[in-house]
């Protein structure tokens, strides 16, 4: 950094100097030249703005516009400015009188005269200065309450958060940094064709959402309720990348993806019509892997020790507990389990898995003694999809609902008992499911009729997986706290200080997912068993979402796998105690509560202050009544009148965007880039006995394994959309990291406080590996010999199968 000082040069003049980091559009290195029109001397103005003097209407005086010198970035500025009468800077205007953008990183002053140094981090855009309706400010690195504000910032800190949360009107442009919000009303296209119109999600008791980022595009022709789609859609403009190249190419991917338009599928789809449309062997996939282009997908994790052993029992139970979707999983506490479908309109939904289907398989224990001694558990996939069932099954796919029952094990392992498929009944809903039970078999064709059974579980795991525990519990139910921040917490307030590391680049992964994935005929809805009706499951779901159970220990005791125990690591003892996914879990959780409540308890002293914050208030009134107004007059959601709330709030928050979203995304392709061992569709029932389909399943059962599951096409799409989200980008965040380093905040309590977060997550991350190491915790690596490392919370660059970064950033 060049040395800054304040001094009195020769006409009298009192200055301080100061440096300005920022970088020309889409060039990643800090120090590029930026063009040459900048080194024009009246390109960029600056004006510093008091926060100790005020102009005698309480607004902060501000100084005389000074412009940037030099020839790069950083770039030297002087300001005129006497201390005696103008006070301390504590804020500055920046106006750009370029016709292209510029990302500005810092303005940094140092006073060598009064060994003062004042940071200023933007990390904003800045546009032409006609572009907006007022001055662009940025603050000092100072956190303040709002009650605490230096009076003569008063003014300035609540005009920029009204500039922020606009007037609801008009569309928004590029440009623009406004926050507001909208319904899901944008993933159909009925003026392109009717099969492409969509429901809207959200403002509804029939179909409840959260809400996204309003962009205030033009209505559909056909249907007035719609909003139009384009290729631009608008986020606040600081919600995009920061001008990193790799962090754009994933989305870039995406878009070809979702054309089979990179060089790979291009190929692919190709061959596939020309040659072969189908795989007939499981051979036939592995040749995708690591071949010459185009077969050259990497080899997923699951089956780099073992081509075969994600078919064991032993497997498909344990990705229950430390697979990418690990947090779906019961315990049963009575038997039978009971439906909540609407039995006017589908029926009597009771299981028909009886005691003596199971008891058989209880190394000699009944029934009741085994759900005392909390050894049955389930993973209930039928009260989601049976609603679905009869429209799916008319549209070429063939599906069930499913349930499956496990045992846990003295060994630690859970074993499957039997899974139950159930499809509607040919009569009609109100005659209820038609359901069949299913058993473990390793010999003939019973075996293959096993393999199928569970391949029907896991495609409704993998759709359930994608449409709520990854897109709905992290990416959607985020974006209403990301909105209402900005609008309400000032970017000097000390809970927008801790949150936003934990919003980068959702809002533009969100915005590009409704453009490219979860749009009508997008990469989900046609590679996926749901289709079309893909993100009403999603709004089904969100029904029964709440807030407080997103937590682990929460969602863990919910789900019956723990339960409260003081005198257990983190006040919870797992009922499944080799759970990776959740013992993991905990040691993060209990580190962010950890960082959050010395990071709350040094700026609120008190719970009177948290009630008397009214930007904090304002701020979780909106996201209650707004944000996720559909569920508004749900009891559960925090008072917000206590410090403890409030950590609880963040704590839950943070969690959901780190590590929660990590586990359920990253290991996408891990454990399903092989299509054989993680299907997303199912084309054929279960053969009958008899049938021509039976006697070529017991002939060829991978022929017909293959042809039951997601079809050839589909899986390439499926597998280059995984490989892009299971990948970390170069300028990744991590968990205890900030992109800001310790100039985040000028109080050194909390930096020191976030710095003991990240060594506690270093010592956290060693005693992981050294429970991986642990071969009696057989959970952990399976017969796939495949570590669980999804909660390790460092990474490289890469598909790494590990790393939890700070935010929903893919």
């Amino acid at each position: 950094m060049t040395s800054l000082e304040t001094d009195i040069i020769d006409n009298g003049k009192k200055l301080i100097k100061g440096t300005v980091v920022l970088r020309q559009k889409n060039l990643n290195v800090v120090g590029d030249a930026v063009p040459p029109s900048i080194l024009d001397t009246s390109s960029v103005a600056l004006k510093l703005i008091s926060a100790s003097k005020h102009d005698g209407s309480g607004k902060g005086k501000i100084g005389k516009q000074t412009f940037l010198e030099g020839k790069n970035s950083p770039f030297d500025v002087e300001f005129e400015w006497d201390r005696h009468s103008m006070g301390n800077p504590g804020a500055f205007y920046i106006e750009n009188f370029l016709q292209h953008e510029f990302f500005l990183v810092s303005l940094t002053l140092e006073d060598d005269l009064h060994h003062e140094t004042i940071n200023f981090v933007c990390n904003s855009w800045i546009y032409n200065t006609e572009k907006y309706t007022t001055d662009r400010i940025f603050f000092a690195n100072k956190a303040y309450l709002p009650s605490e504000t230096p009076a003569p910032l008063v003014y300035y800190r609540q005009e920029e958060l009204e500039s922020l949360r606009g007037d609801g009107t008009g569309e928004r442009k590029e440009w623009e940094r406004i926050y507001d919000y909208d319904v899901y009303n944008d993933l159909g296209q009925p003026d392109k064709n009717d099969s492409l119109a969509r429901p809207t999600l959200g403002g509804s008791n029939t179909l409840p959402y959260p809400r996204r980022g309003r962009t205030g595009r033009k209505p559909t022709l056909k249907d007035p309720e719609a909003e139009s789609r384009s290729k631009f859609v608008y986020i606040p403009r600081d919600e995009s990348l920061n001008p990193l190249k790799a962090s754009h190419s994933v989305i870039k991917t995406l878009n070809l993806v979702s054309q089979n338009d990179t060089p790979r599928l291009r190929a692919l789809v190709t061959l596939e019509n020309d040659e072969q449309p189908e795989f007939n062997t499981f051979e036939d996939v592995l040749l995708l892997f690591n071949g010459e282009p185009p077969n050259d997908f990497p080899i997923p994790k699951v089956i780099q020790a073992s081509y075969t052993a994600w078919m064991s029992d032993e497997e498909f139970s344990r990705e229950m507990i430390a697979g990418v979707n690990p947090n779906v999983i019961k315990k049963l506490s009575e038997f039978p389990p009971k439906s909540k479908v609407d039995s006017q309109l589908y029926g009597d939904n009771t299981t028909t898995i009886t005691k003596e289907h199971l008891e058989p398989y209880m190394d000699g224990i009944n029934i009741e003694q085994v759900i005392q001694s909390n050894r049955l558990y389930i993973l209930d996939h039928h009260d989601a999809i049976f609603p679905y069932l009869r429209k799916l099954n008319e549209t070429g796919a063939k599906a069930y609902a499913s349930r499956t029952i496990l045992f846990l094990q003295d060994d630690g392992t859970l074993k499957p008992l039997a899974i139950e498929l159930s499809k509607p009944h040919p009569q009609g809903d109100s005659f209820g499911p038609v359901s069949n039970v299913y058993f473990p078999a390793s010999e003939g064709v019973e075996a293959s009729i096993w393999l199928l059974a569970k391949a029907y579980v896991l495609v409704n795991d993998a759709n359930y997986h994608q449409l709520v525990s990854h897109w709905l519990n992290t990416h959607a139910t985020v974006e209403p706290f990301i909105i209402a921040t900005n609008r309400h917490l000032s970017v000097v307030h000390p809970i927008h200080k801790l949150l936003l590391p934990h919003y980068r680049n959702t809002m533009n992964i969100n915005a590009n997912a409704r453009n490219i994935l979860i749009n009508a005929d997008g990469i989900v809805e046609s590679t996926f068993l749901l289709g079309g009706y893909s993100m009403q499951l999603s709004a089904d779901a969100y029904k029964d979402w709440n807030f407080t159970e997103q937590g682990l220990p929460n969602d863990l005791i919910k789900r019956g796998v723990a339960v409260e125990d003081p005198a257990s690591p983190h006040g919870i003892r797992l009922l499944i105690e080799d759970y990776p996914y959740a013992s993991d879990g905990l040691e993060i959780w209990a580190a962010i509560k950890l960082w959050v409540e010395e990071y709350v308890n040094f700026y609120y002293k008190s719970d009177a202050a948290i009630v008397q914050d009214i930007e904090l208030q304002a701020f979780w009134k909106e996201v209650v009544e707004v944000g996720h107004g559909d569920l508004k007059s749900a009891t559960w959601w925090f008072k917000m009148q206590t410090r403890t709330e409030l950590i609880k709030a963040c704590t839950i928050l943070i969690w959901i965007a780190s590590a929660l979203h990590a586990a359920v995304n990253f290991g996408q392709y891990p454990y399903g880039g092989y299509i054989v061992s993680r299907p997303t569709k199912t084309r054929r029932f279960i053969p009958e006995k008899g049938s021509f389909e039976y006697d070529e399943l017991a002939n060829d059962y991978q022929k017909t394994y293959l042809r039951t599951i997601t079809p050839k096409n589909d899986t390439l799409q499926n597998m280059a959309t995984m490989e892009a989200l299971s990948n970390h980008v170069s300028d990744e965040q991590y968990l205890g990291h900030r992109i800001e380093g310790n100039l985040w905040t000028s109080d050194s309590e909390p930096v020191e406080a976030y710095k003991k977060f990240g060594r506690k997550l270093i010592e956290i991350e060693e005693k992981l590996v050294q429970r991986n190491n642990d071969e009696s915790l057989r959970n952990r690596y399976g017969p796939v010999k495949m570590p669980y490392t999804l909660l390790h919370p460092s990474s490289e660059e890469g598909m790494t199968f590990r790393g939890i970064p700070n935010s929903i950033s893919i």
